[in-house]
């Protein structure tokens, strides 16, 4: 497996992933079509890539897509479901359901703090919301995210990059 910056030719991907991450659960409560009807769901993917956008790809080793997750900003007029800040992107994570449980989602998010830290897009702090119930909460934690607020049934967490674990 190996881990590659997301560019303009993988949105298709990235609204499979973005599908993946709304049906964590393994049930389709949710269709490709409705999430880009839904502009609160589309939002984490319209006109990808925008100015400030960065994610990164996991693939095969014969460069099969596997996940990936990527952060944007988003506004306080059009937030999304783990809104912070207009200067704190938040993340969108999904690893394909026959590629879970094989550390692709650690590689992808130590991957991504890595550019937030390194990239040019200037990044302090990183946003995501959990659903209660989803297991990626202990990756999240581990990786020194922490509960800020609460929307509905899922936390909104954040993430100091320079305070994270690894760095």
């Amino acid at each position: 497996m190996s881990v590659r910056p997301a560019v303009a030719r993988d949105a298709d991907f990235l609204w499979r992933v973005l599908l993946e991450a709304y049906n964590w659960n393994g049930e389709q409560r949710f269709t490709a079509e409705q999430l880009a009807a839904d502009p609160r769901a589309a939002r984490y993917l319209v006109g990808w890539p925008c100015r400030d956008d960065f994610g990164v790809i996991a693939e095969t080793d014969a460069g099969e897509p596997v996940g990936a997750v990527w952060a944007r900003r988003l506004s306080g007029s059009e937030p999304g479901y783990g809104f912070v800040a207009p200067d704190v992107p938040e993340l969108t994570l999904g690893v394909l359901p026959e590629h879970r449980g094989r550390g692709h989602g650690r590689a992808l998010m130590e991957a991504l703090i890595q550019a937030a830290v390194e990239g040019p897009a200037s990044v302090a702090r990183l946003s995501l919301s959990v659903e209660d119930g989803n297991r990626a909460v202990h990756l999240y934690t581990a990786l020194g995210f922490t509960r800020v607020g609460r929307n509905g049934n899922s936390d909104t967490m954040v993430l100091d990059v320079r305070r994270a674990p690894h760095h």
